[in-house]
């Protein structure tokens, strides 16, 4: 009986972590770029029970166990959300089309702007809406440097610049730079850091460059935001459905904390 308190609280932390996770997707849900994250619930390995000693036979197998649940660690989902047009110069869509999956894991890749921390560090985003600072240098929304297919910062005379599909930009009709195409082979490698940044990996390694690779197809929409790809629907549904399991669980938990109150107290009980 003791082990059902276990298995109730385990299901309680597990639906407690999930409702954080979904609130998180809800509260992301106008926020441009932003990935949902995704996580699924696994039972704990069951535990075999055995016969010790007794007349029935020595070692007999009584039956299995379960120890509860517990949530997977979440992933972001890199499917691509609903594009909304702006006409903003500044705001450019993403849109991989051709991303081969990673031989290792078997996982479709995904393709990411590269941008630059004050510190030097690479960051990776989805989130196109940019600006121009006062030097003309193309930044994030909270000022990080977009790189370009060199991994520089691009820097533009004016705001009248255009940008083709293939990312290639364009002031006067001259080509004057690129903007870098990331390419993460596994995307369960990418690390959300918050303001919409990913690391690649614990140490933030560097990605290669999708740019001039033949095995990758994508296009850049100038003038077009790609928006949240969460459900807000469905994940308002499944905060639902999180909260009334931890209810459930709850009910539980009261149930055999009785039932020892009585086994201690009444069953139990001297004279």
């Amino acid at each position: 009986m003791i082990r059902g308190f276990y298995t109730a609280a385990a299901g309680m932390l597990a639906q407690m972590q999930r409702q954080e996770m979904l609130t998180n997707n809800i509260a992301n849900v106008n926020t441009p770029g932003y990935k949902a994250d995704r996580t699924s619930l696994h039972s704990f390995p069951n535990v075999l029970l055995q016969q010790i000693g007794g007349t029935i036979g020595d070692g007999a197998q009584i039956g299995g166990i379960s120890n509860g649940v517990y949530l997977q660690e979440g992933l972001p989902d890199f499917s691509l959300g609903p594009l909304k047009e702006t006409g903003e110069n500044t705001d450019i869509a993403l849109v991989p089309t051709n991303v081969p999956p990673d031989p290792a894991s078997g996982r479709t890749g995904t393709l990411l702007f590269a941008v630059a921390l004050p510190n030097g560090d690479i960051r990776y985003t989805r989130n196109g809406h940019f600006n121009l600072d006062p030097l003309g240098r193309l930044t994030t929304a909270d000022g990080y440097f977009v790189l370009d297919a060199n991994g520089q910062p691009i820097t533009l005379a004016t705001n009248d610049f255009k940008v083709d599909d293939h990312g290639r930009i364009y002031e006067n009709g001259v080509m004057v730079g690129e903007i870098g195409i990331a390419y993460a082979a596994d995307p369960a490698q990418l690390v959300k850091e918050g303001n919409d940044l990913f690391r690649a990996g614990a140490n933030g390694a560097v990605l290669p460059m999708a740019n001039g690779n033949p095995a990758i197809a994508y296009s850049t929409k100038q003038g077009f935001l790609e928006q949240s790809n969460v459900q807000e629907e469905q994940a308002m549904t499944d905060l639902l459905m999180a909260y009334r399991t931890f209810e459930a669980n709850q009910r539980v938990l009261k149930t055999i904390d009785h039932t020892m109150d009585l086994a201690v107290n009444q069953v139990g009980k001297i004279g």
